[in-house]
């Protein structure tokens, strides 16, 4: 490793030091890489061991990389969901002085995978429209921040499992530009990005057979239009009614919570009669449901679990009849009584299978199924036992193909296929 090297990180790995720096990225040993599933992308990208973690180690030249770690980084620091940049690295030369090119170093997004590997035997139109979906949340929310993403794709998006749906998060934000807020126009343009890119994407899953042959690529492509311009009427538009309907603007609020996101500022105006009410949201933050888990348990989970296991609380506290108890201290007590005796009881060996929310979403959803199955309110322990044995066991890592037996616990197969979240994780790497 040549000694010029020049790391530029806010907090440096000691450990980076000791990477091959001085070979090309395509030329690196095995004893490094990680087998990890890869997206398409313009530049050479590969997995990296470092330090118990992987890190994603991008080749490029050094503006771009430099540019986009400080894009990275003030992404997170806006809430965006988004890859950690870890560091910038320059001045890379080998053994005979010649230049090599500089490198975007960023941390792997543990339990997610690019779309490509999110198939079974093919990719279901339902799978594809979720992933359109969540796709499209992701552009609203950075729209909202006034990002311009310039190079929306499927390609340029992790995806990690969130209760039954996904949650999108950024890679590549070499494109990206961040402006006060942004036109219609810039809107649009992200959005027609968006539309075609996504409808290649799929056009080149279904000439490799990997796309069900039910699900049409531009019909789906074209879903993204609908559910961004949904959402964001939804999130920004304003709304006028009778000063005697003045209960909608809670109906408003209640609306905007179930979707996951919280008002900062409501703008609410009357005419001059004041006869009509008018009210507009100023600002909205993503997270509404991740952020009431937070405060009463302590527990960091996707939107769509939170709120799942916020459901599973409720349900708790009517059960036990607690209503009226202090919510913070129900739910310490559901989280001390359920919550954690379900995760301490996964076996060590398979706790790297599935995050501790999703684990806990798919244990709901396995133990209606066999009580629906078995016509019987089923104990908790024992739905434990069977989804560990049954679910959880024939689930493999991230990198590897999964075929679970489809007369597991009896159900039929359709059932069994919901009862595992509809798409086994199966990359190629």
């Amino acid at each position: 490793m040549s000694g010029s090297l020049n790391i530029t990180s806010a907090t440096v790995d000691p450990a980076l030091l000791d990477l091959p720096w001085n070979l090309p990225l395509d030329l690196w040993p095995d004893s490094v890489i990680a087998a990890l599933p890869k997206g398409i992308s313009r530049h050479l990208v590969r997995f990296v061991h470092l330090s118990g973690y992987v890190i994603a180690i991008k080749e490029t030249s050094a503006e771009l990389a430099r540019r986009e770690y400080e894009m990275l980084r003030t992404l997170q620091k806006l809430d965006v969901p988004c890859v950690d940049p870890v560091a910038v690295i320059t001045n890379r030369t080998d053994d005979d002085g010649n230049d090599l090119e500089a490198v975007l170093v960023t941390r792997h997004l543990k339990f997610s995978l690019p779309y490509r590997a999110l198939y079974s035997q093919t990719l279901r139109p339902d799978t594809a429209t979720r992933l359109v979906d969540a796709l499209a949340v992701l552009l609203v929310r950075l729209h909202i921040i006034g990002f311009f993403w310039g190079d929306v794709s499927l390609s340029n998006t992790l995806f990690r499992r969130d209760a039954g749906a996904f949650a999108a998060y950024l890679v590549d934000a070499e494109t990206g530009q961040l402006y006060n807020g942004l036109s219609n126009g810039q809107r649009e343009n992200d959005l027609e990005i968006a539309r075609v890119n996504i409808a290649g994407e799929l056009l080149d899953l279904a000439a490799g057979g990997r796309l069900d042959e039910e699900a049409d690529p531009v019909e789906v492509s074209n879903g993204i239009v609908a559910a961004y311009r949904n959402l964001w009427k939804e999130l920004t538009g304003s709304e006028s009614f009778s000063s005697s309907e003045r209960w909608r603007i809670n109906e408003r609020v209640e609306r905007l919570n179930e979707l996951g996101f919280d008002i900062e500022e409501l703008a609410i105006k009357t005419d001059d009669a004041g006869s009509q009410v008018r009210i507009q949201p100023k600002v909205v933050d993503a997270g509404h449901h991740q952020r009431r888990l937070l405060r009463l348990t302590g527990l960091d989970a996707q939107e769509n679990q939170a709120r799942r296991l916020l459901n599973d609380l409720d349900s708790y506290t009517a059960t036990f009849k607690k209503k009226g108890m202090d919510e913070e201290m129900v739910a310490h007590e559901w989280l001390a009584q359920v919550f954690e005796p379900v995760i301490r009881a996964i076996p060590k060996e398979l706790k790297g299978r599935l995050e501790p929310a999703e684990v806990f979403h798919q244990l709901l959803d396995h133990r209606w199924y066999i009580s629906q199955n078995e016509n019987r309110d089923v104990p908790l322990a024992e739905a434990v036992s069977s989804y560990i044995d049954n679910v959880l066991r024939h689930r493999r890592d991230e990198a590897t193909v999964i075929d679970p037996p489809t007369e597991a616990i009896g159900l039929p197969a359709d059932a069994l296929e919901d009862a595992l979240d509809e798409d086994d994780w199966r990359a190629t790497v």
